[in-house]
């Protein structure tokens, strides 16, 4: 931040706030809310140094109906990827040939995957579990699960995790989880293992989770087992059938998980979707041997989710995903009759909020992001419009007293901006904690100034042009406009509509007036 005083009697300072790379911020009050971070930032994304629009998305393939689970299946080089919509299962590796495997159908197109070896297990705690593989020549095979137990219900089979090389299937409704007698294997006998001995809160188990305590694979892993009560269950050793090696470990008090895809792996550790926001296992577990986690958790937006979770609980839709190449984590909340998604930069810890995506799930295909819509599946982080739609970006940074607790009178705001094409910007301040909104389309007519999209560039010939950004140049855009705002703190609130367009935000010089003479 910089602040300079001009002539004039000191009366004009110069200011520089930088964007707020410290991202969005829904815990603190905003009288007290550090700089760096932001009130709201909806579909702009904290980077290090810079906040910058995000990205888009493209149709990828139609479907008939709700998409409402995808799963990348991996064999040796090649890589498979499904769709379940509306109790059918598709192939949609390749988007121009779609097929559909019309011997397999869901009752309920919600399902949970796991794939071990070369066999893809989809479970939805309705229907007999199927699985896909490919034999040796390369055929294809989609067919009900090999596994079978005495006392057990497969169409209880709710989730399915992996640990110890065993696949471990949750059974709906209780405290039970089955395992493959033999380790490793794919089909054949399972075991069941009752926890309702140790759970000390009750409920049912909804999900289980290898932890890694070194980053890697190997005798330090742990065996977690969590609850619908908020319980996890930490178990050592590698052979369930040995007492000698396998031991409970603790019982550990925890937030409660929502649904049954309540955990996101990230790094060996394990992050939970649950009512107090998204929280590593390694900051929820008073274990030693712990890591810190390479994610913050989610308290800098504890609030936002907080206000989700209360109506929302029972939504389909909860979902976590790692997004390496973007950098990113992402967590799908079902809202009503839309959805956003909560999103942290891994690098930073920072979050933001993504609107006017509405993905019922989400999914990776050879490392790309794809969501399950209402009539198909699109591939997200790609382009710069919603398949043909403007993105709406907001932000409003935290209220700052610009390095001077006067009374100060704001005259002129300066984005400091990069974009790949012209765009149309609506940059104003609110003052003292005020809610002044002005629409997309708005900006500032009223006081004589044009839409960004509407005038030409300004320059030595025009020097009354606001329009930002230009196509032939993605440079550093700096323009002085006009504003008119008094009060003791400003919150900057800088809101785009466009599509086509790359729009990063570096910071904004503000010129105002300080003194009695303001009022």
């Amino acid at each position: 931040m910089k602040l300079k005083l001009a002539a004039r009697g000191n009366k004009s300072v110069s200011y520089t706030l930088p964007a707020p790379i410290k991202g969005l911020n829904v815990r603190d009050s905003l009288a007290d809310m550090a700089a760096g971070y932001a009130v709201v930032m909806d579909n702009y994304m904290p980077l290090d140094t810079k906040v910058a629009l995000r990205k888009g998305y493209t149709e990828y393939v139609k479907l008939p109906e709700k998409v409402c689970t995808l799963a990348e299946y991996k064999n040796g080089g090649s890589n498979y990827f499904f769709a379940v919509s509306g109790g059918k299962a598709y192939n949609i590796s390749s988007r121009k040939n779609v097929s559909a495997y019309e011997s397999v159908k869901f009752s309920n197109s919600y399902c949970r995957t796991q794939q071990y070896k070369n066999y893809l297990y989809f479970v939805n705690g309705s229907d007999v579990p199927k699985v896909y593989w490919q034999d040796d020549s390369g055929a294809e095979h989609f067919e009900d699960w090999g596994f079978s137990a005495a006392n057990l219900n497969p169409l209880r089979i709710a989730n399915v995790g992996l640990s110890k090389q065993r696949l471990w299937f949750v059974e709906s409704g209780t405290l039970k989880v089955w395992y493959p007698e033999t380790a490793g294997n794919i089909a054949g006998k399972l075991n069941c293992f009752d926890l309702a001995q140790v759970a000390r809160f009750g409920g049912e188990l909804v999900a289980v989770a290898n932890w890694t305590q070194d980053g890697g694979q190997g005798i330090d892993d742990l065996t977690v087992f969590i609850t619908s009560e908020g319980e996890a269950l930490i178990y050592v050793g590698s052979d369930i059938n040995s007492a000698n090696s396998w031991q409970l470990r603790g019982s550990y008090k925890i937030s409660r998980p929502i649904g049954y895809s309540c955990l996101v792996p990230y790094q060996g550790d394990v992050v939970i979707i649950s009512e107090d926001g998204y929280i590593p296992l390694s900051k929820a577990l008073p274990l030693e041997q712990a890591n810190a986690s390479q994610i913050a958790f989610s308290d800098a937006i504890r609030g936002l989710v907080l206000s989700r979770t209360a109506h929302n609980l029972q939504r389909y839709g909860w979902q976590g995903i790692i997004y390496s190449r973007g950098g990113y984590g992402l967590f799908n909340v079902p809202v009503s009759n839309q959805y956003e998604q909560h999103v942290i930069n891994v690098n930073t810890g920072a979050w933001c909020r993504f609107t006017d995506i509405r993905a019922h799930c989400w999914g990776l295909y050879n490392q790309r992001l794809y969501f399950g819509a209402d009539e198909g599946v699109f591939l997200f982080d790609e382009g710069y419009s919603d398949n043909g739609v403007e993105i709406s970006g907001h932000v409003e940074q935290a209220y700052n007293d610009l390095g001077c607790n006067s009374v100060k009178k704001i005259q002129l705001l300066n984005p400091r901006t990069k974009s790949s094409t012209g765009y149309s910007l609506v940059i104003y301040t609110n003052m003292d904690m005020e809610n002044r909104r002005v629409d997309y389309l708005e900006n500032f007519a009223a006081s004589g100034q044009h839409k960004w999209n509407e005038t030409k560039w300004s320059s030595s010939k025009e020097p009354l042009g606001i329009k930002w950004g230009a196509a032939e140049s993605t440079s550093i855009r700096s323009q002085w406009i006009a504003n008119s705002s008094t009060g003791y703190k400003a919150s900057v609130v800088f809101k785009t509509k466009t599509k086509g367009n790359l729009i990063e935000w570096y910071e904004t010089g503000i010129r105002y007036e300080v003194g009695s003479g303001v009022l």
